[in-house]
């Protein structure tokens, strides 16, 4: 690998690493498997860097590969440890409204769940949306419309949810 190429990459792990840890850490539950999934996108970014730097979107391609990584770290994750029994789990609702927002969106389907967050956490474009879930734009548009929607149904009562 050249020169250029490490800087290129030394810029996108700078630029992109911390949301896409922080998008790992979100889909993985666990902080070290976040971890090590960030170091193994960025072993599969060296390893194709040509594809990387070809890429129309580096953020798109860096996520989708990270998402791609994550799946196939769940499938091969045969048993996932519970929670002892004698470990208390303590939840701080601070607002009713949030809580019930986080219910609203948990219990949207998971495409829908999926396309919201990398909106709405991420902050990716619906174009890198797209790159990363391998779906035309108009399906992402059509699935952050979809969700928002069952949002604003859901949440009627309370307040008006905003655009995306």
């Amino acid at each position: 690998m050249d020169s250029e190429a490490r800087t290129r990459l030394e810029r996108w792990y700078q630029d992109v690493g911390p949301g896409l840890l922080a998008y790992l850490r979100r889909i993985a539950g666990d902080q070290h498997m976040a971890e090590e999934l960030l170091h193994e996108t960025f072993v599969q970014a060296t390893r194709h860097v040509e594809r990387l730097s070809a890429a129309v979107s580096a953020r798109a391609w860096l996520y989708g590969t990270a998402r791609n990584l994550a799946a196939t770290a769940r499938r091969r994750r045969r048993t996932i440890a519970a929670l002892p029994a004698d470990v208390a789990v303590t939840q701080r609702v601070e607002d009713p409204r949030l809580e019930h927002v986080r219910q609203t969106i948990a219990g949207l389907p998971p495409a829908l769940r999926e396309t919201l967050a990398l909106r709405l956490s991420d902050e990716l474009s619906y174009e890198e949306i797209a790159a990363v879930l391998g779906i035309p734009v108009g399906t992402v548009r059509s699935r952050l419309h979809h969700a928002l929607r069952r949002l604003r149904a859901a949440l009627a009562p309370h307040e008006p949810v905003d655009e995306v």
